[in-house]
């Protein structure tokens, strides 16, 4: 094992998972989001008091450094939320210089009130740059955080839907159903983004550079994209008419089946039942989402068919995220934000834990060396003029047309 951790455990072959011990059904159906998050964070549930002032100080620091702001509005319109978001994480660390260590000491965070502020602020300050982005994608100018008492999920969806409204209130229905999303992907034990965060703070890098290497890793289609993945899959299938001929392709590996399967989970994931049913009530709100017919279709094909229940391929989380989400009305480029944003929690969770782990030391993982055996330096006059092709592949890249009209001149540009 690379790590030891009190935080998530996931128990694959029988479809568990808990955090702190306490059973993700439970969680999702009977608490909320920053009470999740206060759990992830200190190890056990808090009791009132401790909760309010938890949840006061993370909604005190909803609101971001203004050099921060400004700087996001520097970004193009289409430019990805996912890298909004990374460079605005990173920014962070350096309008606040004093809770970093390169600046500060490589002690700073020995001090439990310097790490509990940072612990609130980038909560608190996630789900503001992330609405951010999404209204710099809309055209629209920024929403701050609402005067109104509301909860983390509201205050998310007052900043990306209000106009203006300075008493708007989201649907309380729809942000309990984001609420439900965010506990259930708050954290999900040593991911790759996780390992990375763990990976980065071994460094002593400050939390923020940290938090954006870790939402880098969450940015890969391969790890934070894969409800998009789900959506694009069902969009390609188009009516459930068509799902014979997908569910053939599939088994002649032409396609991939999307949002079934997962790298832990050897049974159904607990998180899916879940999400089924926030789907529908999501659904019953805003209107069945039209692909959901092609996601029900699927679903009842690929659990009656021996191929599949052979290979114990079973839906995960993914399958009905990525459509509420759509049902939500978020682009699918969005999607990888929405996950970033609880994910927050978790990432910072394993910061707290490793900072206090007295084996934490820098991370540095072993390899196996498969290069050449030692030999003598060549003197360039000694080489061989003679390339084979597989070394001008290595040198192969693309030219745009612009670049080959601005290159034909006599003279280089």
């Amino acid at each position: 094992a690379s790590a030891t951790s009190s935080i998530t455990y996931i128990d694959g072959p029988n479809g568990v998972l808990t955090y702190r011990g306490y059973p993700i059904e439970e969680l999702a159906t009977k608490s909320n989001f920053m009470e999740v998050s206060y759990l992830l964070m200190y190890g056990e549930l808090p009791n009132k008091d401790q909760l309010s002032v938890f949840e006061a100080r993370v909604m005190k620091h909803t609101y971001i450094h203004e050099d921060v702001a400004e700087m996001m509005k520097s970004f193009r319109y289409d430019a990805h939320p996912m890298g909004m978001l990374i460079t605005a994480l990173s920014a962070l660390g350096t309008v606040h210089p004093e809770a970093n260590p390169a600046l500060s000491g490589q002690d700073v965070y020995s001090d439990i009130a310097v790490r509990n502020k940072q612990i609130f602020r980038a909560i608190g300050s996630v789900g503001t740059i992330a609405a951010f982005a999404y209204r710099i994608r809309q055209g629209r100018p920024y929403v701050y955080p609402s005067h109104q008492k509301l909860s983390y999920c509201e205050n998310f969806l007052y900043m990306i839907d209000r106009y203006s409204n300075s008493n708007y209130a989201p649907n309380a229905e729809l942000a309990k159903a984001l609420d439900v999303l965010f506990i259930l992907h708050a954290d999900h034990e040593l991911n790759c983004s996780t390992a990375a965060m763990r990976h980065l703070a071994s460094s002593g890098v400050d939390v923020y550079t940290s938090l954006a290497g870790a939402a880098g890793a969450l940015y890969g289609p391969r790890h934070g994209g894969a409800n998009e993945a789900v959506l694009r899959m069902l969009e390609s299938i188009g009516d459930k008419s068509n799902i014979p001929s997908f569910i053939d392709k599939v088994k002649k590996r032409q396609v991939r089946l999307m949002g079934f399967g997962h790298r832990v989970y050897k049974n159904y994931d607990p998180r899916a039942k879940i999400v089924r049913k926030v789907a529908d009530k999501v659904f019953n709100i805003l209107g069945r989402e039209p692909l959901i017919e092609v996601a029900e279709a699927l679903e009842k094909a690929a659990l009656s068919d021996p191929y599949f229940i052979k290979r114990k391929l079973y839906p995960n989380v993914d399958f009905y995220s990525g459509l509420i989400y759509k049902a939500l009305g978020f682009p699918t480029d969005f999607f990888p934000v929405l996950f970033a944003i609880p994910r927050t929690v978790g990432w910072l969770s394993h910061w707290n834990e490793f900072l206090d782990d007295k084996e934490n030391r820098i991370v540095r993982p072993r390899q196996v060396y498969t290069g050449s055996k030692t030999r003598p330096f060549v003197p360039m006059h000694l080489r061989s003029d003679q390339t084979d092709t597989a070394t001008n592949d290595k040198l192969q890249y693309s030219m745009s047309s612009e670049s080959k009209r601005r290159f034909a001149g006599s003279v280089n540009p």
